[in-house]
């Protein structure tokens, strides 16, 4: 079943009717027609105590003796079936932070997750009747989809290729969004946003990680250094042979050493003055 409409009218209606009968009833009491009095007067009860007023944002779902009659939706004062209960459930927009979960990623590493899930409740039949606790399976199978996905993919991609939960936070959110409204919508719960709140790899191995996450970065600034060393060199040659300067192999091997010593090197160079020749 899904949820439907429940039948009600306005609930100013069902106070107007409690004050005649019970002002008629206790008119008759006075004039002793005591038996059509007290009727009256328990019909005004009953009107009475089947108002229910509903908020903003904020659904009331009817049963009658055990069965579905349907759920109001509008805000307002309603009179709705006589002897039927009613449950209040927000509609409102809510948000699930989870706990800083443990997990391995694809890799095997143990890293630290943790996200917040916006959600709100689109069916009302279903976050009653189909499951014993919607807010508890919320938190449940947030965690449960958390874990799953964050298993799907490393931390980090060193070789830059792929996804990563570090480098592809966007598209790792979004898979947590369609998992969660995958697990979520037999709970009448509308997922509208999740994103990822802590990431981090586990107190264990964080050292030896960043110790690996530097040595990357180091080896990357090199070539990158490197590379435009290299191109230096070559624009230096180049510009020499154009004014017409032209050195042999020996010299310009001597050269290209000493500018590419100059350039890579981390240390400011000393320079030398050869005054001799070098043959």
């Amino acid at each position: 079943m899904k949820e439907t409409s429940a039948w009600s009218i306005n609930g100013f209606l069902g106070l107007l009717l409690f004050v005649v009968g019970a002002g008629v009833g206790v008119l008759l009491l006075t004039q002793e027609y005591f038996a059509f009095g007290v009727i009256l007067i328990v019909i005004g009860i009953i009107f009475v105590s089947n108002i229910t007023a509903v908020q903003p944002n904020e659904a009331s779902v009817i049963n009658f003796f055990g069965s579905y009659k349907g759920t109001i939706r509008k805000s307002g004062l309603w009179l709705i079936i006589p002897f039927s209960t009613r449950k209040k459930i927000s509609l409102r927009v809510r948000n699930f932070n989870s706990v800083k979960l443990k997990v391995n990623d694809i890799e095997g590493n143990p890293i630290e997750i943790a996200a917040v899930v916006v959600f709100k409740v689109v069916d009302t039949y279903k976050a009653l009747f189909d499951v014993d606790s919607y807010e508890k399976f919320v938190e449940i199978q947030s965690e449960t989809a958390l874990r799953h996905v964050a298993s799907k993919y490393p931390y980090d991609r060193f070789d830059g290729e792929g996804y990563s939960l570090r480098g592809n936070a966007d598209e790792v959110a979004a898979e947590l969004s369609l998992e969660l409204q995958h697990r979520l919508s037999v709970a009448g719960v509308e997922v509208i946003e999740s994103r990822l709140t802590h990431l981090a790899y586990s107190t264990e191995i964080a050292s030896a990680m960043l110790q690996r996450q530097q040595a990357s970065a180091i080896l990357s600034a090199r070539q990158t250094i490197v590379d435009g060393a290299v191109g230096m060199v070559q624009m230096a040659i180049a510009r020499l042979e154009a004014e017409g300067l032209h050195l042999d192999e020996e010299r310009k091997a001597a050269m290209i050493n000493n500018l590419l010593v100059a350039i890579v090197s981390d240390r400011s160079a000393s320079p030398v003055i050869n005054t001799g020749s070098l043959y």
